[in-house]
C-alpha cells in the first residue's frame, strides 16, 4: 500500500513540476514624483500568463536597497489579475522617505543618483498548485529629482 502511495505522490509531484507557470521581468525603475515627505519611484513589471483564464495576484512585496541598507520596503495587497494568455504590465510604486535619502549623501553627491537593488515577490494564486511566488531582482541606478522635476 505504501508503494502505491509513493508512486501516486511522485506522479503528482512530476506533473506539478511540469505545469507552465507565469513568467515575469522588471522592465524599468524610474522617478515618478516628489511629495513633502518622500520621493516616489515606479517599477514596471511585465508578467506573461500562459493560461487561457485570468489569474489573481494576491500580493506584491518589495524591498529597495542602496549601499547595503534597506531604504524602502512594503507590500501591495490584491493589485488585480493577470490577463488571460497575454502579458500584463504592473506598476509598483516605491516610496523613499527624504530622511533616508539624506543618509545616502555620499552616494548621492558623487553623481546625483542612487545605486539600488530592487527585490520583488509577486504572489499569484495558481489553480491546483495554490499560492506561487515569482521572485524578481534587479540592480541599477536611479536619478534623483532636480528642481525642474518638482515644479
Amino acid at each position: 500500500m505504501s508503494q502505491l502511495l509513493d508512486k501516486a505522490k511522485n506522479f503528482v509531484a512530476e506533473k506539478v513540476a511540469n505545469i507552465k507557470k507565469p513568467e515575469a521581468s522588471i522592465n524599468d525603475v524610474d522617478f515618478k514624483r516628489v511629495s513633502r515627505d518622500s520621493v516616489e519611484y515606479l517599477a514596471k513589471v511585465s508578467v506573461t500568463n500562459p493560461y487561457g483564464h485570468p489569474i489573481p495576484i494576491c500580493e506584491i512585496s518589495y524591498t529597495l536597497k542602496s549601499a547595503g541598507s534597506v531604504i524602502a520596503s512594503g507590500t501591495i495587497p490584491d493589485p488585480g489579475s493577470l490577463k488571460a494568455s497575454d502579458t500584463t504590465l504592473l506598476e509598483v510604486p516605491v516610496k523613499v522617505a527624504h530622511s533616508i535619502l539624506v543618509s545616502l549623501a555620499k552616494d548621492v553627491c558623487a553623481d546625483w543618483d542612487i545605486d539600488y537593488e530592487l527585490d520583488l515577490g509577486l504572489i499569484i494564486d495558481l489553480p491546483i498548485i495554490g499560492n506561487f511566488t515569482i521572485p524578481l531582482s534587479t540592480k541599477g541606478e536611479v536619478k534623483l529629482p532636480t528642481l525642474s522635476d518638482m515644479f
